[in-house]
């Protein structure tokens, strides 16, 4: 990968860094036992524009590469990953489909709340008979003049309880299905027949939260489609694809965080006489962790910056997604297993990262998808 960071891109690392161990990390513990997410963080997120990261300077963003954003993502998931999800999901899936496929006006209207963070955006493509089949959508949108009307259910959006502006996929052609008859609105909260369900109770991820969105004859303009009417799948899968490299970046951060954290508790921890790090069934684990890490590192980057080269990267993004996030619950588990009984205690943050890890494996296109992808694209060069 012939590339290096630019001045810019490390400032910003260093500054999220900064952010991340002094800001929010005192904070970590608080966000898991009151499942909320402290307001003054997101303030502070705000000021450092880390809600504009992936949205273009003429719209109020910072606008980094995807490289640029993979190593701001990377130094956010060292922290709490309820809180990275809110930012990741908000910068990644929520709004790339507006940035790149939006119409001027569109993007005139809700970019620059968005970068600023006053807007949080959501992502709603799965349903509950619609997960990692994608193509079987329910949601349907009719239109009528110069209104389309939107009924239907989506499940599991992340933000979706404090999100203003949501990107949802619907059928527009039963005919024609994912070949030209799903479309993609920018729908409002407020927006006529739209209402936000039960928020999910879940292993992990507090202060992170899902829900449903429910659409009972919900009116959007015509000016909010997203792109081509009937191209909305196309658009989906385009967006995943840059979603899953920076789900990626997180996964490898976590990891960072898991292998210093076991590194200085094995330093610390005697057991008959000396630092359990002496003994070489800790010593392998570590290498193992620090390898494996490694390597899903230069798998996300490598995607990352063929995208930035305009490259399509349909294996690349899968096999980053697929290969960080199996990484992420191996070391995660290590970590445990290096900490004994102390891992397993709620107090420690080792306990938290390995029940967040779980879900990296699922969403974004479950892992078993990322292989289908994968081997596809081999079995087609």
């Amino acid at each position: 990968m012939p590339f290096k960071l630019t001045l810019e891109i490390e400032q910003m690392k260093q500054m999220v860094r900064n952010y991340v161990e002094k800001e929010v990390e005192p904070y970590a513990q608080q966000i898991e036992e009151d499942d909320k997410i402290p307001q003054h963080l997101v303030e502070m997120a705000k000021e450092l524009g880390l809600f504009g990261i992936s949205i273009p300077e003429e719209y109020g963003g910072i606008g980094l590469s995807v490289i640029g954003k993979a190593v701001v993502l990377e130094q956010l998931g060292r922290t709490h990953n309820g809180f990275v999800s809110l930012i990741s999901a908000h910068t990644g899936i929520g709004s790339s489909g507006l940035v790149k496929f939006g119409s001027d006006e569109l993007k005139q209207k809700y970019l620059p709340g968005m970068a600023s963070g006053e807007k949080i955006a959501a992502f709603a493509l799965s349903e509950p008979g619609a997960g990692s089949d994608a193509t079987n959508l329910e949601t349907r949108a009719e239109k009528r003049g110069d209104t389309w009307i939107m009924n239907g259910t989506k499940h599991f959006i992340t933000n979706a309880p404090v999100a203003d502006v949501f990107t949802v996929f619907a059928l527009t052609d039963k005919e024609k299905g994912a070949g030209g008859g799903i479309t993609a609105f920018l729908v409002e909260k407020d927006f006529p027949g739209f209402t936000i369900g039960k928020i999910d109770k879940k292993m992990g991820l507090r202060g992170s939260y899902t829900a449903q969105l429910i659409f009972e004859d919900c009116e959007v303009p015509h000016e909010n489609v997203i792109g081509e009417v009937g191209m909305g799948y196309v658009s989906a899968l385009t967006i995943l694809g840059e979603g899953r490299v920076g789900l990626a970046a997180r996964a490898v951060g976590s990891c960072d965080k898991l292998i210093e954290l076991s590194t200085s508790y094995a330093k610390e921890r005697k057991q008959f006489g000396k630092p359990i790090a002496d003994n070489q069934a800790i010593q392998w684990m570590l290498a193992d962790m620090a390898t494996e890490t490694e390597a899903a590192r230069m798998l996300t980057f490598k995607a990352a910056y063929l995208i930035d080269q305009g490259k399509k990267v349909i294996k690349e993004a899968s096999m980053a997604k697929l290969f960080a996030s199996d990484v992420f619950n191996r070391v995660a588990d290590k970590a445990i297993q290096i900490h004994g009984g102390m891992g397993y205690v709620a107090d420690y943050p080792i306990e938290r990262f390995y029940r967040d890890a779980r879900i990296t494996k699922i969403y974004e296109g479950t892992n078993e998808i990322q292989r289908l992808i994968i081997a596809r694209q081999v079995l087609r060069e």
